[in-house]
């Protein structure tokens, strides 16, 4: 009956010996960029009338000519032939979770029968895939079919090597045949446009050499690794990405050994050989370490342009799915794949920086008297203030809901944490506007440990990991965004808000100036009222604590703990007036995603119940039953040899509690599958969702419980499924 359990833990032996070379003495630099087309590649395989246009459109947005189009592709098509790529494709990001891509040959065959290879500018420009057979929220019947792929000149194309093939893969957005965006991407890129737009006037009042700005990214990639014949062993794993049951080992991270200490042999094998892949495609990893939680990991790159810093997140993903199975392991981005360890996370760390080379949200040495660099930071504070719940909003999922105010990760309420030295600057901003400031503070403060220990530089922020919203030193940390999400979610809301945001300060501050005021003043008039409507969203104490929440309602800041709740801001008249002004997406595609997401609950809570279901009649309750004859078997024995009652209590008792366990678990079961009937008989996609939620769902816990308790009576040798221990310990 777990004999499957056994082989997974007795073949992971002979996955550990394997040994993957990954660098082979070559240098990061030697092989950075080289499956990209970009940088020196340009040069080399396009004509200057190519290049040129190429150039102008990556940095100015201009459109690329169809006549230009065709001579990029030729070159595009001979670097990619020169090193073995056979297929293209446009590689997009729908709104499924996944990249897409379909692969088509450079090969084709002439009218007279000559067989030639071809690419052309047609080709790089537009694809057509099926639009109603991906996420659309009704924009798309199954009878209206078409849908585009048109290509992102911004981002640069690149080389996927899969098993012996090569193909070409060219980043594009994806809409249907209206032109209504069915993507991550192309809503990205309308917010980027908007927020330049709108910096740059702001940033007008203090240089007019400033004809850009553009908003950075350095996510943090958090994932776990598990031996993938141990991972297979779990149903659950393979269809959910988490587990539904399984009870919490004695060990697990409560030692607080696992954060950063020594990387385990397979898995720094395994890391090493996906940085290579990624940096062939371009991908600026830095970071590697142990985080938190046994099992649990993190990379994070350098900060790139936000387009192709989420490129790159979701090609890295794909990147690393792919690369452990060559070591036989598993990779889980799930928010939550264990109870009662830490979940993982995918931090945004945002920034706007200028063509004139100025972080804007760097507070220099004198932030009190940087008045470019308070503009943007107070900006930013009274964006998320306004917009909190489209913020939440923008990371709601399923998988989040498991994570959000866990003991690892923000709670649902949206605040911002900006640390004591930043307060006391708005305070003396609100305080006296029209006055001197005191004496300035070196942000940057010298700190003497030891005569032995070099002289350490204090930053002018602490960290408070438990904040939603925190400000790091020269950038703001978007830390509840989950581990599986697709980073352009939060990062269209983000840069739409701070663009409505600028927008109306610069028409307040101009009324002003037109009013007489002198412009500095003019300017911190309208950052005092900013930060005094503003005040609610700041918090600088523990996010976790149940204090928090109740001074957050007296505050009247919203706590929209489930996903469901979370998304009724997207179809309200202000969110829909606020995109559509903002021209990021038209009434009809709010609705759409609003049905898309909902609808995506539906699933994933549908798929879980459904797996619960199966794990607890066809795993959990044979095991137990099996365990129950054994020590009923036991009993009959005692009796029949003629010993007293007393003398086979505790047999008693444990066939007791095993059966009391058993008939619950049967009990919630039917009564889950009762409810998930009558969810899938509601057709709003909303109401399904929220009958899922606050029927279906609510009996996750209490199976689990149930199963979890008989985890560990059931006799070790019948238990079916690998328990936590081994999923985390042993690789």
């Amino acid at each position: 009956m777990s004999s499957f359990r056994f082989e997974s833990i007795e073949s992971v032996g002979s996955h550990s010996k394997m040994q993957i070379n990954s660098y082979n003495g070559k240098k990061v630099t030697a092989i950075f960029g080289s499956n990209v087309f970009t940088g020196s590649a340009l040069r080399q395989y396009l004509t200057d009338e190519a290049y040129k246009s190429l150039t102008k459109s990556i940095q100015s947005g201009t459109k690329i000519e169809r006549k230009v189009a065709e001579q990029i592709a030729a070159g595009m098509k001979t670097w990619a032939e020169e090193r073995g790529a056979t297929h293209f494709s446009h590689w997009f990001q729908p709104l499924t979770g996944t990249t897409a891509e379909k692969h088509d040959s450079f090969f084709t065959l002439k009218s007279d029968g000559t067989a030639i290879e071809t690419f052309d500018g047609d080709a790089l420009i537009q694809q057509e895939p099926d639009a109603s057979s991906f996420p659309n929220g009704g924009i798309r019947a199954t009878f209206e079919a078409r849908g585009y792929t048109a290509w992102d000149p911004a981002s640069p194309p690149f080389i996927i090597e899969s098993a012996q093939g090569k193909t070409l893969c060219i980043p594009t957005i994806f809409i249907a045949y209206n032109g209504e965006s069915l993507d991550y991407k192309a809503p990205l890129l309308k917010s980027i446009e908007v927020l330049d737009k709108a910096a740059v006037d702001v940033c007008h009042y203090f240089d007019k050499n400033v004809s850009k700005v553009t908003a950075t990214l350095g996510w943090e990639q958090e994932y776990f690794v598990i031996d993938e014949s141990i991972a297979n062993a779990r149903p659950d794993l393979v269809m959910c990405g988490r587990t539904l049951i399984g009870h919490t080992p004695a060990k697990g991270q409560q030692l607080e050994d696992h954060y950063f200490g020594s990387i385990p042999e397979r898995v720094f094998a395994f890391m090493q050989d996906y940085e290579q892949e990624s940096y062939k495609l371009g991908i600026p990893l830095r970071t590697r370490h142990n985080e938190v939680a046994p099992a649990q990991f993190e990379c994070a790159p350098i900060f790139e342009e936000v387009n192709i810093a989420v490129d790159h997140n979701t090609l890295l993903m794909d990147v690393m799915n792919k690369v452990a199975k060559r070591h036989k392991l598993k990779v889980l981005f799930h928010e939550k794949p264990f109870a009662g360890v830490n979940g993982s996370g995918k931090h945004n760390n945002w920034s706007l920086a200028t063509d004139t080379g100025v972080n804007l949200l760097g507070p220099g040495k004198t932030p009190r008297t940087n008045l470019l660099f308070l503009t943007f930071f107070v900006n930013a504070i009274k964006a998320v203030h306004d917009h909190a719940d489209l913020l939440r909003a923008a990371i709601a999922s399923a998988s989040n809901d498991h994570r959000l105010g866990a003991n690892e990760a923000p709670p649902a309420i949206m605040s911002v944490f900006i640390g004591t030295y930043l307060t006391s600057v708005l305070d003396e901003i609100e305080e006296r506007v029209n006055g001197k400031f005191s004496e300035q503070d070196e942000v940057i403060l010298k700190l003497d440990i030891h005569k032995h220990i070099p002289e350490l530089m204090m930053d002018n922020t602490d960290r408070n990991r438990t904040s939603p919203f925190a400000f790091t030193g020269n950038k703001f940390e978007f830390r509840a965004v989950g581990s599986s999400a697709n980073c352009a979610s939060s990062m269209s809301t983000l840069n739409t808000i701070m663009a409505d945001t600028l927008k109306k300060f610069k028409v307040e501050v101009d009324a002003k100036i037109e009013k007489g005021e002198k412009k500095e003043i003019a300017i911190l008039q309208v950052l005092r009222q900013y930060i005094k409507d503003s005040r609610n969203i700041l918090f600088e104490g523990d996010n976790y604590s149940d204090a928090w929440a109740q001074e957050a309602e007296k505050r009247g800041l919203s706590n929209f703990k489930t996903t469901p709740e979370a998304l009724e801001v997207l179809i309200k008249d202000d969110t829909i007036n606020l995109f559509k002004n903002m021209g990021i997406y038209t009434e009809r595609e709010l609705h759409a995603r609003y049905e898309i997401v909902m609808e995506e609950y539906v699933k994933k809570v549908q798929i879980e119940a459904r797996i619960l279901g199966y794990l607890c009649t066809n795993h959990v309750l044979p095991a137990a039953i099996q365990y129950q004859n054994t020590l009923i078997e036991n009993v009959r024995g005692l009796k029949e040899i003629g010993l007293k009652p007393a003398s086979y209590k505790a047999q008693l008792n444990l066939v007791e509690v095993v059966s009391r366990h058993i008939q619950e678990i049967n009990d919630n079961v039917e009564l889950m599958i009762e409810e998930r009937k009558k969810a899938n008989k509601i057709e709003h996609a909303r109401d399904r969702a929220f009958a899922y939620c606050d029927h279906v769902k609510v009996l996750f816990d209490k199976i689990r419980y149930h199963a979890d308790k008989l985890e560990l009576i059931v006799d070790d040798k019948l238990w079916p499924m690998p328990k936590y221990r081994e999923l985390l310990f042993i690789r």
